[in-house]
């Protein structure tokens, strides 16, 4: 039997209020090592990991996550990259989980958007590598989450 993601119960907080992101630490992330610094990250913001899981994306999936980004011309960059080594996926949850994670991650062109103390501030250089993903909205959350967590 294959091992599926690693997923732990929903978290009600003090006010009630939760929401979830799913969270991406992209091929770059994961070669040089920075998935502990990430995860590290989420979890001193005060975010709680409810899956985790290690994998390899194919095309379908990749082009299903991107779709938004079909017929752009980096598209194919985009899905050649995001398949080009393992990914960590991961679901996030807590008050305000979106835009607390975009805050972590820092935006999403690291030299010029990206503030110091954020992820992509700190570590990344590259627009097109920029070693996390996180979901923009409510809406792309649940869509991404359904994707990469259909059992969740």
């Amino acid at each position: 039997m294959t091992p599926g993601p690693v997923t732990a119960p929903a978290v009600v907080t003090l006010t009630g209020v939760t929401e979830r992101t799913l969270v991406l630490v992209k091929p770059d992330g994961v070669s040089r090592k920075l998935v502990g610094e990430v995860v590290s990250r989420i979890e001193r913001k005060g975010l709680d990991l409810v899956a985790l899981d290690l994998r390899t994306v194919d095309r379908e999936l990749a082009t299903q996550h991107y779709a938004e980004h079909d017929g752009k011309p980096f598209f194919e960059e985009l899905i050649s990259f995001i398949t080009s080594g393992p990914v960590l996926a991961a679901v996030v949850e807590g008050p305000r989980a979106i835009a607390a994670w975009r805050q972590v991650a820092g935006g999403t062109d690291p030299v010029e958007k990206a503030a110091p103390g954020s992820i992509r501030g700190d570590l990344a250089l590259e627009t097109g590598s920029n070693l996390v993903h996180g979901s923009d909205a409510p809406a792309s959350a649940d869509r991404e989450i359904k994707l990469w967590f259909p059992n969740l």
